[in-house]
C-alpha cells in the first residue's frame, strides 16, 4: 500500500517543501523545460553559418515553444503561490525564534548552505554572461561597440541595459512577493524563470533579444535577495554572518565559470556567444529538481501564524522548541512596506546600503561589463582577454574564506569598511594607470584581482547586512532594495554608454564606480551598526531603541 496521504503531508511539512497545486506546479516546469528545448533545433541547424541566427524568422517549432513557456510559467506560479489570504491572516506564533538560533549546525544546514550556494552562481551567471556576450553580438548584429564604433546598428550598450533594468524591476518585486507569500515560492519561481530565459541565446533579432533580456532580469533581480533572506532566518546566529558571506562569495565562482565558458566552447571558432545563455538550460533544471533542499522559512512561517509547518521545519533544523507563555497577547501579522526602510530607526542604514549598491553596480555593469571589450581594444584577443579575467578571479577566490571569517568572528560593520576600502583603491589604481596598465601584465593582474573578485565579496557582505539588519517582515523588501540599488548603478553606467558611440574607457569607469563607494564608507563610519553574533531580534530591538521617530 502507498503512504498515508497524512503521513505524506507531515513529510513534505517537515521537509518544508508543500505545494498548493502539485500537478500545476510540475506541470508548467515540463511545459517550460520543453518550450525552451524548442528554441534549439534553429541553433543547430546554423553550424554551417558559425551559428549566426541574424535575420533568421521564427519558424513553426519556436513559436510553439514560445507559446509553451509563457503557459508553463502561469502554471508554476499557479501551483506555488498560496492564496493570500492565507499568508495575511492567523495570529503570530508564540514560539521563540531564539530556539533556531541556538540550534547547532547539522547536515541539514550544509545541505541548504550547498543548495542555495549553487542557486546564487546559477542567479549570477546570468548578468555575467552579458559582459561576454557582447563582443559576439555587437558583431552579429552589426551594433555600435567599442571595437566598432562607426557600426551604423544600434548600440550594444542596450543589451546589458535591457538586462539589468528587469533586474531593478525584479529585485522590488520579488522583495515584495518574499515578504507577502514566502521565501521559497519566490526562489522556485525565479528559477523557472531562469530556464525559460535561457531562450536569449536563440533570439534570431536584436530587439527580441532585447524583450527576452529584461525577462530574464526580471528573474536573476528576485533571486539573490530572497536567497539571503532564507538563509539569515535559519541559520543560527553564531554562523550566520560568516555562513552568508561564504555563499555570497561564490559570485566570484560565476565570473570564473563564465570566462571559462567564453575562453573555451564560446569562442568564435566554437559554439559562438549563444551558447553562453543556453547552457543555462540544464543549469537551471537541476536548480528546479534540487527544491525539496529548499525549505521555508520557519520566521516566516511564524510571522503569519503558520505553527505547524514552522515546528516541522525547526525540528529538522535542531532547534528545540519553546512556547513564550509570558506572553499576554498574540498580535496580528505585521506586514511591512518599502516606505518603512526609509524611516527611522533605519533611515543611515538604508542610506548605506543604496550607496554602496550603487557603486558595487556602477563596478559591476560599468567596470566589469567593458572590461572584456575594453582589453581587446588595448590589443588582446577575445579569447586571451577572457582567460586574463578568469585567471584574475581564480586567483582571488580563496580570498572568499578570510573575509568570511572577518565578518563572521571580526565585525561585521568593519569587513564592510576594509573590503569597501580596498576595491576603490583598486579602482583608483585603474584611473592613474589608465591605458599603460596593460604595458604592465603584474600591475593589471594585481589591480584586476581586486574589483573582479573583491566586488563580488563587497556584494557578499553587503547582502548579509541587509538580510540582518531589517525585521522579518520587511527583510525580503530589505534585501531587494539593496539588490535594485546594484541593478540601478549599472542602469545608469549602462545608459550612459547607450547614449555615446562608445564603451567607456578602463579609467571612467573605475571612477565612476569608487565615488559612491567612499561615500558609502562615511555613511557606514556614522550609521553602521554591528550585527557579529547576534539574533535578528536583537539587532532589531537594540535598533528600535535608538529610534526617536515612530516607524509606520
Amino acid at each position: 500500500m502507498g503512504e498515508p496521504s497524512s503521513a505524506r503531508e507531515q513529510r513534505r511539512k517537515a521537509l518544508g517543501v508543500t505545494y498548493e497545486h502539485p500537478l500545476a506546479f510540475w506541470v508548467g516546469v515540463a511545459a517550460v523545460t520543453v518550450g525552451t528545448l524548442m528554441q534549439l533545433p534553429m541553433y543547430f541547424e546554423a553550424k554551417d553559418m558559425g551559428y549566426r541566427l541574424v535575420g533568421m524568422a521564427f519558424d513553426a517549432t519556436m513559436t510553439v515553444g514560445m507559446t509553451l513557456i509563457f503557459i508553463g510559467v502561469g502554471l508554476t506560479a499557479y501551483g506555488l503561490f498560496p492564496r493570500f489570504a492565507a499568508v495575511s491572516t492567523g495570529a503570530v506564533s508564540r514560539i521563540k525564534v531564539q530556539a533556531l538560533d541556538d540550534a547547532r549546525i547539522t547536515r541539514t544546514h550544509i545541505g541548504l548552505i550547498l543548495v542555495m550556494a549553487a542557486a546564487i552562481t546559477i542567479d549570477v551567471m546570468k548578468p555575467t554572461t552579458l559582459a561576454f556576450v557582447a563582443p559576439g553580438a555587437a558583431a552579429e548584429y552589426g551594433l555600435r561597440s567599442a571595437l566598432h564604433p562607426r557600426a551604423s546598428g544600434l548600440p550594444i550598450a542596450l543589451y546589458p541595459l535591457a538586462g539589468i533594468s528587469g533586474t531593478v524591476v525584479g529585485s522590488f518585486l520579488w522583495g515584495w512577493l518574499g515578504d507577502r507569500i514566502g521565501r521559497r515560492a519566490s526562489i522556485l519561481v525565479a528559477a523557472v524563470t531562469f530556464i525559460a530565459t535561457s531562450t536569449c541565446g536563440a533570439m534570431p533579432s536584436y530587439p527580441i533579444n532585447l524583450v527576452m533580456c529584461f525577462a530574464m532580469g526580471l528573474g536573476v533581480g528576485g533571486m539573490l535577495p530572497i536567497i539571503f533572506s532564507l538563509v539569515s532566518e535559519t541559520i543560527p546566529a553564531r554562523h550566520r554572518g560568516w555562513v552568508i558571506v561564504l555563499i555570497g562569495g561564490d559570485v566570484a565562482g560565476a565570473y570564473i565559470i563564465m570566462s571559462w565558458l567564453a575562453s573555451t566552447i564560446g569562442a568564435p571558432d566554437r559554439y559562438g556567444w549563444r551558447i553562453l545563455w543556453l547552457v543555462g538550460i540544464p543549469i537551471s533544471v537541476i536548480l528546479v529538481l534540487l527544491n525539496r533542499w529548499i525549505p521555508e522559512s520557519p520566521r516566516f512561517l511564524l510571522q503569519h501564524g503558520r505553527d505547524g509547518e514552522a515546528r516541522a521545519i525547526m525540528r529538522r533544523y535542531g532547534a528545540e522548541i519553546v512556547e513564550d507563555d509570558e506572553a499576554e497577547d498574540v498580535a496580528t501579522p505585521e506586514h511591512g512596506h518599502y516606505l518603512q526602510l526609509f524611516r527611522s530607526p533605519f533611515t543611515g542604514l538604508t542610506a548605506v546600503l543604496v550607496m554602496l549598491a550603487v557603486g558595487i553596480g556602477m563596478v559591476q555593469y560599468g567596470f566589469q561589463q567593458w572590461i572584456p571589450s575594453n582589453l581587446q581594444k588595448l590589443g588582446y584577443t577575445e579569447v586571451n582577454a577572457s582567460k586574463i579575467l578568469r585567471d584574475s578571479a581564480l586567483i582571488g577566490f580563496p580570498l572568499n574564506f578570510p573575509i568570511a571569517f572577518l565578518y563572521g568572528f571580526w565585525s561585521s560593520r568593519k569587513t564592510i569598511i576594509l573590503m569597501a576600502s580596498l576595491t576603490s583603491a583598486a579602482l583608483i589604481g585603474f584611473a592613474v594607470a589608465g591605458s599603460n596598465v596593460a604595458d604592465n601584465h603584474t600591475l593589471l593582474y594585481v589591480l584586476l584581482v581586486v574589483p573582479i573578485w573583491g566586488i563580488s565579496s563587497l556584494i557578499a557582505v553587503t547582502a548579509a547586512y541587509a538580510s540582518e539588519i531589517y525585521p522579518t517582515h520587511i527583510r525580503a523588501r530589505g534585501t531587494g532594495l539593496a539588490a535594485a540599488g546594484t541593478k540601478l548603478g549599472g542602469v545608469l553606467v549602462l545608459a550612459a554608454v547607450a547614449a555615446a558611440v562608445a564603451a567607456p574607457s578602463i579609467s571612467v569607469t573605475a571612477l565612476l564606480g569608487a565615488a559612491p563607494i567612499l561615500v558609502a564608507i562615511l555613511l557606514l563610519v556614522v550609521f553602521g551598526v554591528e550585527t557579529r553574533k547576534k539574533g535578528l531580534e536583537a539587532i532589531t530591538a537594540e535598533e528600535l531603541a535608538r529610534r526617536t521617530v515612530p516607524v509606520g
